[in-house]
């Protein structure tokens, strides 16, 4: 298999070679920190305009569909999903 028919990530990266794409995802709401682990360990921040930021890779297109169910059956507004570059020490 040359390195042209490597399986590609949706950043053009080897699939799997950074675990998944990074995401930014914006909800409206202050989610405690107990929600990491039931968001797959993002990291949680809340901001001064009462939202809720949860940040960090995401292994596949799967596993962002399943994090956004999750946020649809907490009842949580959606204000926006990007993919993002990892943050520092990641």
């Amino acid at each position: 298999m040359s390195s042209s028919d490597t399986p590609r990530g949706t950043t053009g990266e080897p699939a799997g070679g950074r675990g998944g794409d990074w995401y930014e995802i914006r909800v409206q709401g202050r989610l405690d920190d107990r929600w990491a682990a039931w968001f797959d360990g993002l990291d949680l921040t809340r901001t001064d305009e009462g939202t809720t930021v949860l940040r960090g890779p995401v292994t596949d297109q799967a596993a962002l569909h399943g994090l956004l169910h999750r946020l649809r059956d907490l009842g949580v507004p959606l204000h926006s999903v990007t993919r993002t570059e990892p943050g520092p020490g990641a």
